[in-house]
């Protein structure tokens, strides 16, 4: 199973969709607690829209996204704090049962996780991947240079 990653930090949605488009991505699973964005273009009903015209899926997973300890966290850039906090939230039933629903949708077409940060190492993505899909092939895709 592959599975990809990706943050929109820096991006337009145009340039998250072009590289998404390019990877052959058929799903987004928004992995944000909170799916809204002061960025224009990714709040969730106006990034489904978008999707939906390239022909992109998208589904929010709030359970799995991180509790606002954990991006606080995130923010510091204490990794080993976000982890905890991170599998803490990961115990929770809703999360269990969005991570089957996330494993199954992930085993029947290409999906991106998405969230904020561009690094994926200052990120919950792939503590969630490990978590809820530890045989993925992971790949990070960045949509934008680094600025």
């Amino acid at each position: 199973m592959q599975i990809f990653t990706v943050g929109y930090e820096g991006a337009t949605q145009n340039d998250l969709i072009a590289v998404l488009c390019d990877a052959r991505v058929k799903l987004l699973a928004d992995v944000r607690a909170v799916p809204l964005s002061r960025r224009p273009g990714f709040s969730k009903n106006v990034l489904a829209n978008g999707l939906r015209e390239a022909g992109i899926d998208y589904i929010g997973f709030k359970a799995l996204g991180t509790p606002p300890e954990g991006r606080e966290a995130a923010r510091k850039h204490d990794h080993a704090r976000l982890a905890r906090i991170y599998a803490g939230q990961l115990e929770l039933p809703e999360a269990l049962a969005q991570m089957a629903q996330l494993r199954d949708m992930a085993a029947r077409r290409a999906t991106a996780l998405l969230c904020f940060e561009r690094d994926p190492s200052g990120c919950h993505r792939s503590l969630l991947v490990a978590a809820a899909l530890p045989e993925a092939a992971e790949t990070h895709l960045f949509p934008c240079p680094v600025v």
